[in-house]
This record gives structure tokens, C-alpha cells and sequence, in this order.
């Protein structure tokens, strides 16, 4: 079975979907393996590391020889055009938001698997990428508003004065608001959150940070560790309290998603209107429409004296490491899906069944297929 690798396309994406390292271990599976020359650039993996590792060098069209194309991002048309009739690919899909690209995948009879599918169980752990690149995420977004922030996150007590420590305000405590919560006390400041998920304080607090509690948090339903769904007064009586909180805060970082859906406005312009002049804001959720009202994909921005930054994609901006984690992620997807000699798919276990989005010209996937039917 050969495995192929292309170099990602997408504006600002750096990452690569196999390192040297991991193209080791597949090659003593038996599989064989082609990289699109300069795929791993962007990651800092030389093409002369890839053909030590022993794969083999080809140019973008002879990839689409391969049996399983890898990828860190969806395919496009134009990438599925050149696909074998019947082949299969794996990458972080989204499926619920393509459904074109799904269309054009099922002409073409190509079995398609998601990275961001992968169900939250524990023996699922190793190839929940979802995971390793949010834990990523958030740690950057911290160092990307501390650089931004004209002042220090720590107390600091000197002969001229003492500086007070900078408040951090985080909004989702998921992977990236967790590993956001760790870093800004790290590197001293008081943290706040705040979740629609009351389970999540002890997590909160277990890093030092102080855990908002809204009042109907035990109402909100979640399922794959994301909110479902958010009453409208829920989101009411949390808005008052971010007001509340967040005049007084040097950085606020958001986190939250909804499954299948355009993010939640947390941070509205009339909040930035109330806030001091030079705090920040990163929008962790900015590619799903954004947490914040104002914030814009892919800029970062100054309004109202606030800085707003919209980077859609920051585990790209840490590539070596995100590559390096995605690698493992999604060769450990391959290999409980696949052996030297093709696929021996039950499309009835747990983990199959999670990622399987096109199958012999259908869509398979049951919540794919209730998105795009409503």
C-alpha cells in the first residue's frame, strides 16, 4: 500500500501531515511512502530528511499515484480531480462545512476519513489531533497577546515601584483554554474563566485559575466535549458577567466553539468599548465566524484602543511541533484502519465509524449527514 503526502496549499498553513520521523516507523509497517518535494518546508524537515527516512521524492502529480493521500487540511476539487477512481485520503475535514468537496469525492467512489472526527475515547487519545493542535493553540495565543500587551503578565516588586500582575480573562476551558490557563500562570498572571460547562472548574482551579460560574450552566447540553446547544438566556446572564469582568482585564482570550455551528458572540463592541486602552484580545474561534463581535479573520487590529488579533490558524505558527504531533495523530489513525496489503474496514467499530465520511460514492457519516440535511 503506498501512502502519499502533499504539500499543503491552504493561505498560512505551514504544517505538514507526515515527519521524517513517523515516515520511519510506516516504512517498517511495509508501506511505502511519496512526499511531494517541499512539503515539509514549512515545518523545517528538509526533502534530503525525508529521503533519509526512505521515502521517496516526487513531484505534486506523482502523489495522486498513491492508494491513500494524507493531508493536514481538506482536499480541494482540483486535488480530488486527480485522485484515483476509489482510493482514499485522511485529513483534518470538516466535512459538515464541504459538502462540494464531498460531492466531488463521491463521483469518484474515494473513501474519505476525518482527522477532526476521531470520538473522544481513551484508546482514541493518540490520534485525537483535534487535541494535539488545540493544546498548541492554546499556549501560543498567550505568548501572541503577552507580545502584544504593553505591559508584564508577573508582580514584580523593584527599587522604582512595584507592578501589579496582568488579569487574564479566558473564555472556554477545553484543550486551548487549559493549556492557555497553564501558561498565563506560568508566567504570573491572575487568570479567570469561564465555561458553559460547570464540570470543568476543578480542571480550571487544578492550574490556578479562577472558575466564573454562570448561573444555568447545568442546563447546557454537550456532546463530544463541545456545547450542543445554548439557551438564549444562558448566553444572556453570561454577557453580563464577562461586562462585569472584563473592564478591568489586560487580556481575554477566546476559546469557544460550537459543534457544526458559527461560534458564539461572547465579546460584543459595545464590551471592547468599556475596556482599557491597550489591553488585547485573541479570537481563538475567529475561523468559525469569532468569539468576538469586531475581530477579524486573519488580521490583527486595533479598536477603541483595543487589539484584537484574528490569527485563524496557530498551531501553523508553532509547524514543527504541530507537525510532529499531527504525524503521530494521524498515523496511528492509518494504521488501526489499515495494513501493508489495503484496508480491512468493520464500519461498525467505535473509531471506524467516527471517521468515515465517504464510502463507495455515499456520505456515511451519521452527523455529517444530519448537518447538511437541516
Amino acid at each position: 500500500m503506498k501512502i502519499g503526502v502533499l504539500k499543503e496549499t491552504k493561505d498560512h498553513e505551514r504544517r505538514v501531515a507526515l515527519s521524517p520521523e513517523v515516515i520511519k516507523l510506516l516504512i517498517k509497517k511495509e508501506f511505502e511512502i511519496a512526499v511531494e518535494s517541499g512539503a515539509g518546508e514549512g515545518s523545517n524537515f528538509t526533502d534530503e530528511e525525508y529521503k533519509a527516512a526512505g521515502a521517496s521524492l516526487v513531484a505534486k502529480k506523482g502523489v495522486f499515484d498513491c492508494d491513500i493521500l494524507l493531508k493536514v487540511n481538506i482536499f480541494t476539487k482540483e486535488e480530488v480531480s486527480q485522485m484515483k477512481e476509489g482510493s482514499a485520503c485522511i485529513s483534518l475535514m470538516y466535512a459538515y462545512n464541504h459538502p462540494e468537496i464531498l460531492a466531488e469525492m463521491n463521483k469518484k467512489s474515494i473513501t474519505s476519513f476525518s482527522m477532526d472526527a476521531v470520538p473522544r475515547i481513551s484508546r482514541a487519545q493518540k490520534m485525537d489531533a483535534l487535541s494535539s493542535q488545540a493544546n498548541l493553540a492554546g499556549y501560543k495565543s498567550v505568548i501572541l497577546g503577552a507580545n502584544h500587551l504593553g505591559k508584564i503578565f508577573p508582580l514584580m516588586m523593584t527599587a522604582s515601584g512595584t507592578i501589579t500582575p496582568s488579569k487574564v480573562l479566558i473564555f472556554g476551558a477545553g484543550v486551548a483554554g487549559l493549556q492557555a490557563i497553564a501558561t498565563a500562570k506560568r508566567l504570573g498572571a491572575i487568570v479567570e474563566v469561564s465555561d458553559v460547562r460547570p464540570e470543568t472548574k476543578e480542571q480550571v482551579e487544578s492550574l490556578g485559575g479562577r472558575f466564573l460560574i454562570v448561573e444555568g450552566a447545568e442546563t447546557v447540553k454537550v456532546e463530544g466535549g463541545y456545547a450542543a446547544e445554548v439557551s438564549e438566556e444562558f448566553l444572556q446572564k453570561q454577557k453580563e458577567l464577562i461586562q462585569s469582568k472584563i473592564k478591568e482585564t489586560d487580556l481575554v482570550i477566546t476559546t469557544a466553539l460550537v459543534m457544526g455551528k458559527k461560534s458564539p458572540i461572547l465579546v460584543t463592541e459595545e464590551m471592547v468599548k468599556t475596556m482599557k486602552k491597550g489591553a488585547v484580545i485573541v479570537d481563538m474561534a475567529v475561523e468559525s465566524g469569532g468569539n468576538c463581535e469586531i475581530s477579524e479573520k486573519d488580521k490583527t487590529v486595533i479598536k477603541h484602543g483595543v487589539t484584537i488579533i484574528g490569527e485563524s490558524n496557530l498551531p501553523a505558527l508553532l509547524s514543527t511541533n504541530a507537525s510532529q504531533l499531527y504525524a503521530t495523530n494521524i498515523s496511528t489513525l492509518l494504521l488501526h484502519l489499515a495494513n501493508k496489503d489495503g484496508f480491512n474496514l468493520d464500519r461498525e467499530e467505535e473509531i471506524t465509524k467516527g471517521v468515515l465520511i465517504t464510502y463507495k460514492g455515499e456520505i456515511v457519516h451519521e452527523f455529517t449527514k444530519k448537518i447538511l440535511n437541516k
